[in-house]
């Protein structure tokens, strides 16, 4: 049986940034998020470790998860990773140690480390360009020093094999070697890598398991942030894209984690998809965002903004066209139009430039418009109001009223002409 530990606690200063690290986002959702969502594959006992701003952390993995345990480090008395494990008490035999900004480790990966026999298991990546890690000293396929590069010597820096963070050692070692810790070093810290010179000394058997860096790459910037999200993007249109959906420029594609696609899609560049939006058998023009919505064998954009709340529905939605909370079934908009808090049936079709006035200033009211209604170009829908089957609404018009079956509703001043007005404005002869 397995243990997690997940190290949670730093500020990330390289961060730049009053959001604490782990919180800041990839594709949709928190770096944690993905090392407790991933950790959970394995085990059942995930203690996160958190200290800088923890409230904001925990309640935040909180609207995900309801069995995790948060424990806070005592970093006043026990600073730097190896007092961020010194806190816990994990309940299995063997102890997976994460780091909250890993969001691209994954539970196969992981599960490698279990096939492994010793009492430590440890990451390593070999780098062209090892500068920022700490250097790992492996001899006769064993490891017997792990360095942090501040205290690194000129030798020792040459070194390829660099720290990627992550280990899973036994827990009677952490028992047996963490009482041991101390902070004789230039940042006065406790470091888990001295657990590894502790155990040689002590004749246990320490082995590394070379990692992509692909995989375990740490984000301490912003800049690592962006990268990440490009590989965890990738990741995420490589999914949809063998499962039958088709993308055109998917590197210009954006898609979150819990978007869904169904059936056989096609998404045209320059397209997001965010929230928990599920699109089905539909077709999504270039630079369309859906946000939170529900789309069925439908054609959207180019150029729509599909709002949360919304479900469409054998329709076709053309550009600039923005619809939010709305239910569509069976009906065109074709250009330049605001749906909001709207519920149309079907057959019908929404003219150009028409708005269903919804807000007040202080409530939002909900447009009910029936069954083959053809509303006119430039009209205003003003809610609350229904609008009934077999209507037509004329251009220009600005609709207060309920309209009834069959009818006819306009609402326009007189139009009126005075004779010759051009010449006289501009003194010209007819």
């Amino acid at each position: 049986m397995l243990s997690v530990i997940i190290m949670a606690a730093g500020k990330g200063t390289r961060m730049k940034s009053n959001l604490p690290k782990v919180l800041h986002k990839i594709s949709g959702k928190e770096m944690l998020f993905y090392s407790i969502n991933e950790a959970k594959k394995l085990s059942n006992n995930i203690n996160v470790v958190v200290y800088h701003q923890k409230e904001k952390v925990i309640e935040t993995m909180e609207k995900y998860f309801d069995d995790v345990e948060f424990i806070t480090q005592d970093h006043e008395n026990f600073p730097g990773t190896g007092g961020a494990v010194k806190c816990c008490n994990p309940k299995n035999e063997k102890v997976f140690i994460l780091n909250g900004d890993m969001p691209l480790v994954t539970s196969e990966e992981l599960q490698k480390f279990n096939k492994i026999d010793a009492d430590i298991v440890m990451s390593v990546i070999k780098l062209d360009n090892p500068n920022g890690y700490g250097r790992v000293v492996i001899k006769n396929d064993k490891v017997t020093k792990i360095i942090e590069q501040k205290d690194a010597n000129e030798e020792e820096l040459k070194i390829k094999f660099v720290n990627a963070g992550v280990y899973l050692i036994k827990k009677e070692i952490l028992d047996e070697f963490l009482p041991k810790l101390n902070n004789n070093n230039s940042q006065k810290e406790y470091y888990l890598t001295d657990i590894i010179d502790l155990a040689n000394k002590a004749g246990k058997t320490i082995k590394a398991i070379e990692v992509k860096e692909e995989d375990f790459k740490g984000v301490n910037s912003k800049f690592d942030l962006a990268n990440a999200e490009i590989i965890h993007q990738n990741r995420i249109k490589e999914k949809w894209m063998r499962k039958g959906v088709i993308m055109h420029l998917p590197q210009t594609i954006f898609i979150e984690d819990d978007v869904e696609f169904i059936g056989e899609c096609e998404i045209e560049s320059g397209c997001v998809f965010k929230g928990k939006s599920v699109i089905k058998e539909s077709y999504i023009k270039a630079n369309t965002i859906i946000e939170d919505a529900e789309i069925e064998n439908s054609e959207i954009g180019p150029m729509a903004r599909i709002r949360p709340a919304s479900k469409i529905i054998d329709s076709k939605i053309g550009n600039f066209v923005e619809i939010k909370k709305s239910t569509l079934n069976d009906v065109k908009a074709g250009h330049l139009s605001y749906l909001g808090d709207a519920q149309i049936e079907s057959g019908t079709n929404i003219g150009a430039g028409t708005i269903t006035c919804n807000y007040d200033g202080i409530n939002k009211y909900k447009t009910k418009i029936g069954k083959n209604v053809f509303i006119g170009s430039d009209s205003q829908l003003v809610a609350p109001i229904v609008i009934e089957d077999d209507v037509m609404i004329a251009a220009g018009s600005t609709i207060t009223k309920d309209v009834k079956k069959g009818d006819l509703a306009i609402s326009r001043t007189p139009q009126k002409s005075v004779k010759g007005f051009f010449y006289k404005f501009f003194k010209k002869d007819k």
